[in-house]
């Protein structure tokens, strides 16, 4: 059996102020036609349809308009909500979506019911687990503590349950939303640190076929039946050597998986330049990034007169500039956002409290008021969502 796994849409988001939503028109398009050209027998996509609880109409409507072409081509496609859907309003009309052959999987409670699937050689159960937030579901799956591991682990528990009752030789897929450890992050997906602790190891996945994953940006093996599809498009500068891609992935009798890359398009290269403004302006190998989306970091001493103008005539796809001298005070000239880059909420809130001290850092039972407290408002931002 043939699937197209995929991940991480996040529709209705743009990129530093630029509208993605014909790129990401442009990606639905290419992977409707994979469907078609590389005879697939279900697509499966791991989480983050939207990029936001409640998106724009825009979004929506590309979201319709992908969904109706799937079910045409009569190939059943499973999906799970992700840490920035919203599990409901994603999951509204899934009871009629299902006679179309869409199976969208958003209620936790019903992890350990697959979609089934069959070909020449027996059945395959395909097992959707959404994004599990600890809190919210710790008391479903009876987990000792409310965190991903345990949750998580928990859930598989009833997936293996499931599948030990089905005829021998049942091969299986589970999709999941989670950080896997082992899994290299980038600057655009959202924190999901519970208690200090954010991965989950890849063995929690053992007793199935095939792990699709979501949530990771960057498309990469855990192992050879644990993978990340990544996100379609860069989100992120850090994702500036990113490629962009889908797997295809064939899953023999015996359930033994082979995978391949299939790449998608790119609406428009990225480029991380650093230096002096003059040499940014005047270096002929920086040429080829011309036509680039550009992130330029200025090292100058003394901050130029108009850089971003001047750097548009030469680039004109800039969209982010910074300062970093080569000399003095690199950090207080910084961003704010490039000093809280790559920083949890908990590190963000460490340092906080050690500045406004005047440098004495927090210690064990700060620390842990601090991520009880993050912990809570994370939680307290997630029952809001589902009661409204």
């Amino acid at each position: 059996m043939r699937f197209l796994h995929t991940s991480d849409w996040h529709l209705g988001r743009s990129f530093h102020r630029v509208n993605l939503l014909d790129a990401q028109r442009a990606f639905l398009d290419h992977l409707v036609e994979a469907v078609r050209t590389h005879d697939v027998d279900a697509v499966l996509v791991a989480g983050d349809v939207y990029d936001r609880a409640v998106p724009p109409l825009a979004a929506v409507e590309l979201f319709d308009d992908a969904l109706h072409r799937l079910a045409e081509l009569d190939v059943p496609t499973v999906m799970i909500s992700g840490n920035h859907d919203s599990a409901r309003r994603l999951g509204v009309g899934s009871g009629l979506m299902r006679r179309a052959g869409i199976h969208l999987r958003t209620d936790p409670a019903a992890c350990a019911t697959p979609v089934v699937l069959r070909d020449t050689h027996g059945e395959v159960a395909l097992y959707g687990l959404p994004y599990l937030e600890p809190a919210l579901v710790k008391e479903e799956f009876g987990a000792a503590r409310a965190d991903h591991a345990q949750v998580l682990g928990a859930a598989m528990d009833r997936v293996r349950g499931d599948l030990a009752g089905r005829p021998a030789g049942t091969r299986s897929v589970v999709l999941a939303h989670a950080f896997v450890t082992g899994g290299a992050p980038s600057d655009s997906e959202r924190d999901i640190t519970v208690g200090g602790v954010e991965s989950v190891p890849a063995s929690v996945f053992d007793g199935v076929d095939y792990a699709a994953l979501g949530h990771l940006h960057g498309c990469q093996t855990i192992t050879d039946r644990v993978r990340y599809s990544g996100s379609p498009l860069a989100y992120s500068f850090s994702e500036e050597r990113h490629r962009k891609s889908m797997w295809l992935v064939d899953l023999d009798a015996a359930g033994a998986v082979t995978a391949e890359r299939l790449d998608c398009p790119v609406p428009r290269a990225l480029a991380r330049l650093r230096g002096k403004l003059d040499d940014l302006l005047a270096d002929p190998a920086l040429a080829a990034h011309e036509e680039a989306w550009v992130e330029a970091t200025l090292t100058d001493t003394a901050r130029p007169h108009e850089p971003m103008a001047r750097l548009a005539k030469r680039f004109p796809h800039v969209l982010s500039l910074a300062f970093e001298p080569e000399e003095g005070a690199a950090r207080s000239l910084a961003s704010y956002a490039q000093r809280l880059r790559g920083r949890s909420d908990q590190e963000i809130a460490e340092d906080f409290v050690a500045h406004v001290r005047t440098g004495r850092a927090v210690d064990e039972e700060e620390r842990a008021v601090l991520r009880s407290a993050i912990d809570d408002v994370r939680a307290g931002d997630a029952l809001g969502e589902v009661a409204r």
